[in-house]
């Protein structure tokens, strides 16, 4: 995951969830990953450090477990970018220009104000993302659907490499498919710190609130004795569905439905499901900020424990592509590195 701001509740239902859940059947590693973040926010990196350590605590807070998974920082990792050079060097230019995933970051990043053209970081970022995965040789990738295209340039740059120097040493990582429920923004628009319209995993109960009481409802339903439609209500009856059990969310349809329950009501309700939700998350959160040394610590565990794996990864390139062994060794990454 990129990190460029703190995580919203978007990224807990569609990402994070999925991610706790993969940690019972798998060994798992998760990656911030911060030259990514570099492809289309090269022009202020100067909250990255704070970006990282935000989303270490909201990952944390949330429960991806370092006792159980390997969490680490990209940069940290040289290999991976090894890696990606060479890679780079066998993939066809028409791949990776062809590619919808990318496509879809060229026509956002396109809309930014400060947007100077395709810069060769972002028409690498899919033979990055080939690295980040074939560095520690993953077999499983949890993607949705929508991710799959993308996952076959990877396949592809492994069969091409494989092929080409005669020696099977990558996988062909396959998708593990999650569902990714899709929650938009209180607007109605995607969900993100540019669009103003997110409820982050950090905001207090109060904040919370005063951000539910803008969501959008049924447009249909201009007065309060008004009957609404809750298959029209795009936005708070989503959340609902998300975050309220079964029978409160047969309630508020009936009495939206009735006209019994007024939208501002309605929102109080859903306000409380989703604070109820997040407390136990928001005070882990809280007694992690209280201690980021012990957060930099797991941090450079982790990134220590990847550095090595893909180190055992570039060593393999090293010889197939008759390369002279790398000088710098595991102990060069300092122990006060992240500090």
């Amino acid at each position: 995951m990129r990190p460029t701001g703190r995580l919203h509740l978007g990224h807990y239902v569609g990402v994070l969830k999925n991610w706790i859940a993969l940690q019972q059947d798998y060994q798992c590693y998760f990656m911030i990953a911060d030259w990514h973040a570099l492809t289309t926010k090269y022009h202020d990196p100067s909250h990255m450090k704070d970006d990282v350590l935000d989303m270490a605590l909201d990952w944390l807070a949330c429960g991806i477990d370092p006792g159980r998974s390997t969490v680490y920082i990209q940069s940290q990792v040289p290999a991976i970018i090894e890696l990606q050079m060479a890679f780079a060097m066998v993939t066809p230019n028409k791949w990776v220009e062809t590619d919808p995933t990318l496509k879809d970051m060229v026509k956002m990043q396109a809309e930014e104000p400060d947007f100077d053209g395709l810069t060769y970081g972002l028409l690498g970022y899919p033979i990055l993302q080939a690295a980040d995965i074939l560095s520690v040789k993953g077999d499983l990738v949890p993607v949705g659907k929508d991710q799959l295209a993308h996952l076959e340039i990877v396949r592809d740059i492994v069969t091409r490499f494989n092929h080409l120097y005669g020696k099977p040493i990558f996988p062909s990582p396959k998708p593990l498919l999650t569902e990714t429920p899709l929650l938009l923004g209180l607007d109605g628009r995607k969900m993100g710190k540019s669009n103003n319209n997110a409820i982050y995993l950090s905001d207090t109960e109060d904040e919370t609130w005063a951000k539910i009481k803008q969501g959008i409802t049924d447009p249909a339903r201009v007065k309060r004795d008004d009957p609404g439609n809750p298959d029209d209500c795009a936005v708070i009856y989503k959340y609902y569905e998300v975050f309220a059990p079964k029978d409160a969310q047969a309630l508020a349809a009936t009495e939206c439905r009735s006209a019994t329950r007024g939208c501002m009501d309605c929102k109080r309700i859903l306000c409380d499901y989703i604070n109820e939700s997040m407390r136990p998350i928001r005070a882990r959160r809280k007694e992690l900020a209280g201690d980021k040394k012990a957060v930099l610590g797991m941090l450079l565990e982790g990134s220590l424990k990847a550095y090595r794996d893909c180190n055992e990864t570039i060593k393999e390139v090293r010889e197939l592509l008759n390369l002279f062994p790398a000088f710098y060794a595991a102990s060069a990454l300092a122990e006060n590195v992240l500090m």
